[in-house]
């Protein structure tokens, strides 16, 4: 009995918490509704979590770079309120894609230089950012919700490819672009050294600063993409309809085990992480717990799943 104790201990430890956290997230709330664990449910929970994986994974090499990008969630919002008034605008559907993307970019690429070329530190840059965006939200809206969005938005939400839902299709495309972006190309190279080593970076002549921007770049084009799914899914566009995902972002990407120094991340850990809040989510949702209460225990969440890292890698 020792022996198998002593042979399964190195096999626990490579399991990250965030797993562990999953797991028992899945049988706690598959024992306190009988609804839970229903294939509906757990469809609903991996369509509702898509915008969130569109933030999540670009969230991932921000910090990697030692970044942060605290606006992303009203750049998402700003995002889906040029869609949605461009769309009604124009009577064209693509315009108004085009018009959400370049929002996104536009920020992304703001974000980057503030924090590459400026040299303001990102909680700073991206705290203003978030500010402006949201502003512009308030101001273009007056407040209010933009409505008479076309079906053919609407359907990007809830069509399907081959039986599968169309939001997962798109967040399992984006997922698979992202990881061979970070795992298979220079630029994903570039980006464990902007957080581990960037003065070797510097010196293999690879432009640090510009790869930088690029980064923050990706997180406002994904934030785009995100603006698209956040419009079908409501078939409008509020103005403060992302505000605070920005928060569950990066709480996925913490639990997921994506370090904030030295560049060390995990992709497979932040679709894990995404999965995690969105069960949780729904769970508290199913047993009618506040929405307050719920980004407590989201924090609680976080807490738990670095705790359990914290102690297993402990000698």
């Amino acid at each position: 009995m020792s022996a198998i104790r002593t042979a399964a201990m190195p096999a626990l430890a490579r399991v990250p918490g965030v797993a562990i956290v999953l797991v028992v997230l899945l049988v706690l709330f598959g024992l306190t509704g009988p609804r839970f664990l229903t294939a509906a449910n757990i469809a609903n929970i991996l369509i509702q979590s898509t915008v969130l994986i569109l933030l999540a994974l670009p969230m991932t090499l921000i910090v990697m770079t030692e970044g942060l990008d605290l606006s992303i969630g009203a750049v998402l919002t700003l995002g889906s309120i040029a869609l949605a008034m461009t769309v009604i605008a124009t009577g064209s559907p693509a315009l108004g894609v085009i018009a959400g993307l370049a929002v996104g970019l536009g920020f992304g690429i703001a974000n980057g230089a503030l924090v590459a070329l400026l040299r303001i530190p990102p909680f700073i840059a991206t705290l203003g950012t978030l500010g402006i965006a949201q502003g512009l939200c308030l101001v273009v809206t007056d407040g209010q919700s933009v409505v008479g969005i076309p079906a053919a938005i609407e359907r990007v939400y809830s069509g399907t490819l081959l039986a599968v839902p169309l939001p997962i299709v798109i967040a399992a495309v984006a997922y698979a672009a992202v990881h061979l972006l970070l795992y298979r190309t220079r630029f994903g190279t570039a980006v464990f050294a902007l957080g581990g080593n960037r003065e070797a970076l510097r010196l293999a002549g690879v432009p640090d600063r510009l790869m930088l921007i690029a980064v923050y770049a990706l997180g406002g084009l994904m934030a785009g993409f995100g603006a698209l799914l956040m419009t079908a899914r409501m078939n409008a566009a509020h103005p403060t309809a992302g505000i605070g995902l920005e928060f569950d972002a990066i709480a996925a990407v913490a639990v997921g085990g994506t370090s904030f120094e030295r560049g060390n991340g995990w992709l497979l850990g932040t679709l894990l992480g995404v999965i995690a809040v969105g069960v949780l989510r729904n769970g508290l949702n199913l047993l009618a717990v506040p929405s307050s209460a719920q980004v407590a225990c989201i924090g609680a969440l976080v807490i738990l799943a670095l705790f359990i890292d914290a102690v297993r890698s402990r000698p």
